[in-house]
């Protein structure tokens, strides 16, 4: 295996070439870290790496390989961290001015979890501050950049995980997910990102943006990793009080299997309005793919989806500035935010308990049409977001004429498995004229991740994608 390849391929394929002993995991890190230094000054994904610790990682991993030892598929895969993930002797910022150079003394569960699969931590990434944005304009690092198109925003707020993993910087990254924060910038960097059913896999140890609403999941390159890192991750954690008991699949199994009977729905409301025609075509030429799959399509209701924003922006605002609140950063330290976030925070200080109570009422409610629809069907498919990746400073985009803020047209289609906390996967299935990534979203039952990533491996089996790589790596 030629060594300057090595970065370049997925969780599927590096496994049996570790297991086997035909690379090391320290020719591994070696490539990623000559990625890392090749790429991320031009993308700034990286906010944090310790060469020393990462090869030290990888020799234990190479002895325990070589012993007989071999712990499964994530046994010496480098996995890079969003910096709102604690980690211990490891600096854990949030991307803040406030938090400083924090180092906990405990890991995240998450991290202990991959550190038992045997995965190495190849560095933290870049994020919007507070993971409360959707460019990752860091006001303490800088801007992450697209590698699509380096003019234009990555998404956020996992923004340097997904350009990492897009750009051979790593394999696989470890994001959150509030309102869209692994699905958006997955969409934007042409690559897969899956959040799981709320309390599927535990936010111990991840500085909270919304609690009702924050998720953790995996960034990958193909449909089959997302679930290798799931069946790592997923499972109950007692110290976390939203942490839900309920029977871990093996996820990678089901996700091989045939496509043929799967019901999928198309959405009547919603999520086909105001959106562009690029990505609209390239979604419903993807659907008519499954179709050819064994797949039926079915269309479905989800009338209260238009409440949706208004409900995901109130709840948002206030559980965020609670807890900031709470930590005792704000209003104390407010000079020390990022304007944006600040200003968020305040708005967040100003929403009645009238609004948040009217907020959970239209969760009941879309819960209640995911539940009626998601009993016809199996999954739902949608587009990702509404719009290709913005330009670096871009605040409006215009769609079908209407001109709206760049914001809402990237969160505005994810936020409903937030709300509800279906689980939820992006995949790339197309490309713009201009060159840039188009995501399909995938939306399923509670707990039924198994069925989405099956669905989504069954379309990357088919179609080239997946495969289609940033100019930025051939230029």
């Amino acid at each position: 295996m030629e060594k300057l390849r090595l970065s370049s391929l997925s969780v599927v394929e590096l496994a049996p070439l570790l297991a086997k002993r035909e690379i090391s995991p320290s020719e591994l890190a070696h490539d990623v870290l000559r990625r890392i230094e090749q790429f991320n000054p031009r993308l700034n994904a990286y906010v944090y790496i310790d060469p020393e610790r990462v090869f030290r990682d990888a020799q234990l991993a190479e002895k325990e390989i070589l012993r007989g030892r071999y712990k499964g598929p994530l046994h010496g895969i480098p996995i890079s961290l969003k910096d709102n993930i604690l980690t211990a002797g490891i600096p854990t910022t949030a991307g803040s001015k406030i938090m400083g150079n924090y180092v906990p003394t405990e890991d995240a569960f998450i991290v202990r979890r991959l550190r038992k699969a045997g995965a190495i931590l190849i560095g933290k990434t870049n994020l919007s501050e507070f993971a409360y944005g959707t460019e990752t304009n860091n006001p303490r690092f800088g801007r992450t950049r697209n590698p699509w198109d380096t003019r234009r925003i990555p998404g956020g707020s996992s923004g340097g995980g997904a350009a990492a993993t897009a750009a051979f910087m790593c394999p696989v990254s470890i994001g959150t997910d509030t309102g869209g924060s692994i699905r958006i910038p997955s969409a934007l960097c042409g690559i897969v990102g899956l959040k799981p059913t709320f309390g599927r896999v535990s936010c111990q140890g991840v500085i909270a943006l919304a609690p009702s609403l924050d998720h953790v999941g995996p960034l990958t390159r193909t449909a089959m990793d997302a679930a290798i890192v799931l069946n790592a991750i997923a499972g109950h954690d007692p110290l976390d009080v939203l942490s839900v008991r309920n029977p871990v699949r093996d996820y990678r199994s089901q996700a091989g299997q045939d496509l043929t009977g799967l019901r999928v729905g198309l959405p009547r409301e919603f999520f086909f309005d105001h959106l562009d025609g690029e990505i609209e075509a390239a979604v419903r030429a993807a659907s008519v793919t499954l179709q050819q799959l064994g797949v039926r399509l079915e269309e479905v209701s989800l009338p209260h989806l238009p409440n949706s924003e208004t409900a995901s922006t109130q709840l948002t605002y206030a559980e965020a500035t609670s807890f900031h609140q709470s930590a005792g950063y704000f209003p104390a330290r407010a000079a020390e935010y990022a304007p944006d976030v600040c200003g968020r925070l305040e708005e967040g200080a100003h929403i009645l308990a009238t609004d948040y109570l009217r907020a959970l009422a239209v969760r009941r409610l879309m819960r209640q049409d995911f539940h009626q629809a998601l009993t016809q069907v199996d999954a739902i498919l949608t587009p990702t977001v509404t719009t290709p990746a913005p330009l670096i400073d871009q605040q409006t985009v215009t769609i079908n004429c209407h001109e709206i803020s760049a914001r809402s047209a990237l969160v505005r289609l994810t936020r409903p498995s937030n709300l509800t906390g279906l689980p939820a996967i992006t995949i790339p299935c197309g490309l713009t004229r201009e060159g840039l990534p188009i995501g399909l979203q995938l939306i399923g039952r509670p707990f039924e991740e198994a069925t989405v990533l099956q669905l989504a491996h069954g379309f990357e089996s088919a179609t080239a994608w997946h495969r289609q790589h940033p100019p930025i790596l051939v230029g």
